[in-house]
């Protein structure tokens, strides 16, 4: 008990000068007085001139900004709208112009037995396929719409003078979509070459050389602008004029500006029917090809030339003239025979073909 009050008399005199300050801290009022706080005036600061025009210079580079933009946009806008319009026009344009082209398939059509049987269109030449029967003989048309220079081409057999091979082969050969044959020949017995009969044009130049119309000859062919061209010409210098690309020759003329030209007596009767190729164009430069089938050439099957003059009339053609027939004729479409041949059903080799590309 003694030690513990020694030790609270040690600590009440360790603690007595501490409690004296706090209570004299405690009851003593005191105030501390701080200094005022000096007002501080702001000083009077100006942008510079320059700075000043800059910055004006930039509000308004802003605002044209805005206005070449707001511009822009009008004018893309409007062109927008104008391109489309003109993309609207130029269908309606094409509708329109393709619009006779259709009607004109429809009439020919629904004068050749109705729908094409086949059709092929590319970016050379339209080309459509019909079968047809009149009362006398049954017959092929092939119609075709030159579009290009690469569409129609006149080759010889094996592609040389004296050479010879059937239409399907020559348009193998050159992958041809058609293929008609094309003018008369002559055979040299001795060497047994088979040579283009008469006036022959290939790629632009004569085979052999110009020879003067005889006997009711024609020369047929396509000027180097796509046209139809023929007739009997006495001098080279006016076949020349009708600017010839390539050509053969045979014979009659059967029409000549929607008119009917006289046939020759030898062609109404030697024979009086038989497989014909004929050739004919409309007003619009069309091509039309006949090619009527026959068993053989006696003059009992195939077709009249009158007969074709008729039926070429009532088509609408202007000028036609008569190709090779007989053995000769021959049509091919896409790889296949679509006539029958009068030699016992196989094409005649032969030295000049007419050949359509797609």
């Amino acid at each position: 008990m003694d030690t513990i009050r020694q030790i609270n008399r040690l600590m009440l005199l360790v603690c007595a000068p501490f409690t004296g300050i706090m209570i004299f801290l405690l009851f003593s009022p005191m105030s501390v007085a701080l200094p005022e706080q000096e007002h501080i005036a702001a000083n009077g600061w100006t942008m510079p001139d320059s700075v000043q025009t800059a910055v004006s210079q930039l509000d308004q580079a802003i605002e044209a900004a805005a206005l070449t933009r707001s511009t822009i946009e009008k004018h893309y806008e409007l062109y927008s709208k104008s391109t489309a319009e003109a993309a609207g026009m130029s269908r309606t344009a094409e509708l329109a112009a393709q619009r006779p082209r259709i009607i004109f398939d429809a009439r020919i059509g629904l004068k050749l037995g109705g729908h094409a049987i086949r059709s092929t269109s590319g970016p050379n030449a339209d080309i459509k396929l019909y079968s047809f029967n009149e009362r006398n003989y049954k017959a092929y048309a092939l119609k075709v719409d030159l579009k290009s220079d690469k569409a129609m081409q006149m080759v010889l057999g094996q592609d040389k003078v004296g050479g010879s091979e059937t239409t399907l082969e020559a348009a193998s050969r050159y992958g041809a979509t058609a293929g008609v044959n094309a003018g008369g020949f002559a055979d040299d017995s001795r060497s047994g070459r088979r040579y283009p009969l008469s006036t022959t044009m290939y790629n632009g130049k004569y085979v052999y050389g110009f020879e003067p119309t005889f006997a009711d000859l024609a020369f047929i062919g396509l000027s180097k602008d796509r046209k139809l061209i023929g007739g009997k010409f006495t001098r080279q210098a006016d076949l020349d004029k009708l600017n010839p690309n390539f050509g053969a020759t045979f014979v009659p003329i059967l029409l000549q500006n929607g008119n009917k030209q006289a046939i020759p007596q030898q062609w109404l009767t030697s024979p009086a029917r038989a497989p014909r190729t004929v050739v004919g164009n409309f007003k619009n430069d069309q091509l039309l090809f006949l090619v009527t089938d026959g068993y053989d050439e006696k003059g009992n099957s195939g077709a009249t030339l009158p007969e074709l003059q008729d039926k070429l009339l009532s088509l609408g053609v202007k000028d036609a003239y008569n190709l090779d027939g007989g053995g000769s004729s021959s049509l091919i479409y896409e790889g296949q025979v679509i006539n029958r041949p009068s030699d016992n059903g196989r094409l005649r080799k032969l030295p000049t073909h007419f050949l359509f590309f797609k």
